[in-house]
């Protein structure tokens, strides 16, 4: 019978491993979200509320609606940004 031992060093190794494993499936970390909510969107261009709705009526941001929630997709933001929108 082989018997092996665990130290608090190899506890304190997995822990260090566990954490670094939780940190990557995290959603957002290390990876971008492709659908974002009206208030992601307002933080990441600065802008109040009525300027969405503004960009939205004028068809200037694209959309999606669902359940009452807006969602818009990353990639018009960044085409937004970019000045490159209609």
């Amino acid at each position: 019978m082989n018997i092996e031992f665990i130290t608090k060093e190899d506890l304190k190794k997995l822990e260090n491993l566990l954490y670094e494993i939780k940190g990557l499936l995290k959603p957002g970390q290390g990876q971008s979200k492709q659908w974002l909510k009206s208030y992601e969107v307002r933080k990441l261009l600065n802008i109040s509320p009525g300027t969405l709705q503004n960009l939205r009526v004028n068809g200037t941001l694209r959309y999606t609606k669902i359940g009452g929630l807006l969602y818009y997709k990353r990639e018009d933001i960044e085409t937004l940004l970019e000045g490159n929108g209609k």
